[in-house]
């Protein structure tokens, strides 16, 4: 299998200013969110990039975009008809080819020399499918998480069959649906923000939305994948950080800083901050 093409989705009308947002890299240096995700993508291999995108938004990305701006192919989702509509915007792009997907409200962090996005590449060519990027999560955080139910794939531990995929499971549907055995009590295995798809999910994509009444998403276009193809998950060896969520973009921002050149910086700053909240300075 060989991914070359990758497609980051930034459309959804309370995410697509997100990418544009700011920040400070590991190296002290200012960066959009685009930026961070598009090295990401760069350093797993990609060679095309397709970014799909609300009407009008071209040209803050393209400025947002930096040195890698001659890599980008941007589509338009002409009306919000949700995630999965978004990703399937790109199937001209992809044509038959197996490829990368990111959402565009995720920032990733390696926990070790290789990045997420690598890492989750070499698996799906090693086992020649598609494979969704998962991290063990809180009960509390599944309304914001796609996940995935399964078994482990024998002598891989971090490698998980999938059975079945819940976009968004209450508890009760997660803890009925969703276990995989020697997973933590309250945790389950959520998506990363992170997949590498084969073309059929573009075609479970175009049946779903052939079939009227509800908006579609990716995890519906998986569960169907599941018993058609072999599809896997691996917990990827790093952190995603959801910079749509409350303090998101704060928490991103504190990992990077903590783990990066400044840190030591960082730390006094907050220390200090810490030790003035506490004696009541305003």
């Amino acid at each position: 299998m060989l991914v070359r093409k990758a497609v980051i989705t930034a459309a959804a009308p309370d995410q697509h200013t997100l990418p544009l947002q700011q920040l400070v890299d590991r190296e002290g240096r200012n960066r959009t969110a685009l930026q961070l995700i598009i090295e990401e993508v760069i350093g797993a291999g990609i060679e095309e990039i397709c970014l799909v995108i609300r009407p009008g938004d071209q040209r803050a990305y393209v400025q947002s975009a930096g040195a890698q701006e001659g890599m980008l192919t941007f589509v338009e989702q002409q009306e919000p008809r949700g995630y999965g509509d978004a990703i399937a915007r790109a199937r001209d792009f992809v044509a038959a080819e197996p490829f990368l997907h990111l959402v565009g409200d995720h920032l990733y962090l390696s926990a070790t020399d290789r990045r997420c996005a690598r890492q989750l590449i070499e698996v799906a060519q090693e086992h020649d499918c598609a494979v969704s990027a998962v991290q063990a999560t809180r009960e509390n955080k599944l309304p914001d998480f796609g996940a995935i139910g399964g078994t482990h794939v024998p002598r891989q531990p971090h490698l998980y069959e999938v059975t079945a995929v819940l976009e968004k499971p209450t508890p009760t549907q997660a803890e009925q649906e969703l276990i995989i055995a020697g997973l933590r009590s309250g945790y389950y295995q959520c998506f990363f923000g992170m997949h590498v798809l084969t073309p059929l999910v573009m075609e479970i994509l175009a049946e779903l939305l052939a079939e009227a009444g509800r908006r579609v998403t990716l995890s519906d276009a998986l569960q169907r994948l599941a018993p058609r193809q072999k599809y896997l998950a691996y917990e990827v060896q790093g952190a995603r950080y959801n910079i749509g969520a409350k303090y998101g973009l704060l928490m991103a921002q504190l990992a990077l800083s903590l783990s990066g050149s400044d840190r030591d910086q960082i730390l006094t700053e907050l220390v200090e901050l810490l030790a003035s909240s506490r004696s009541g300075i305003r």
